[in-house]
């Protein structure tokens, strides 16, 4: 196992650097990239420089949306599972899990016909996590 931590199928993580704690993420080793929930999401050029807009809703229950800005990292054209393709903004961030912080890639898209607002892809579990399906919620940040 190498020293691999193991995660369950769904985990509860948090996102510091943009405010968000408690976030419910669904772990999918079939998806490459790693996805947040955003209500509404525009890319703007500053100055020759690609930057991500996303609007969040830090709780379904409130009213307030955080508008979060980060510079672009890279763009890649993704493909769905139903052979759509479109241009994903991935941008970098840092995770807590297992009450440690890690890089991770992220990209924003409109997952409100989704169970879970987070996606959890393969690029970000590859060589730290291995993954237990029968179980849930194993790395939570306990203090």
């Amino acid at each position: 196992m190498d020293g691999k931590r193991i995660i369950g199928r769904t985990e509860v993580v948090d996102l510091p650097e943009l405010g968000l704690y408690d976030i419910e993420a669904k772990i999918d080793t079939g998806a490459e990239t790693s996805v947040l929930h955003c209500e509404q999401m525009e890319v703007v050029n500053k100055k020759g420089h690609l930057y991500v807009i996303g609007h969040i809703r830090p709780n379904m229950d409130s009213d307030k949306v955080l508008k979060l800005t980060f510079p672009v990292h890279r763009e890649r054209t993704i493909k769905s599972s139903f052979g759509q393709s479109e241009i994903r903004y991935i941008f970098l961030t840092k995770v807590r899990m297992y009450n440690e912080l890690f890089d991770i890639k992220l990209s924003f898209r409109d997952r409100t016909a989704m169970s879970y607002p987070m996606l959890l892809g393969r690029n970000f579990i590859t060589r730290k996590f291995l993954v237990d399906v029968s179980k849930k919620n194993l790395a939570s940040n306990i203090i």
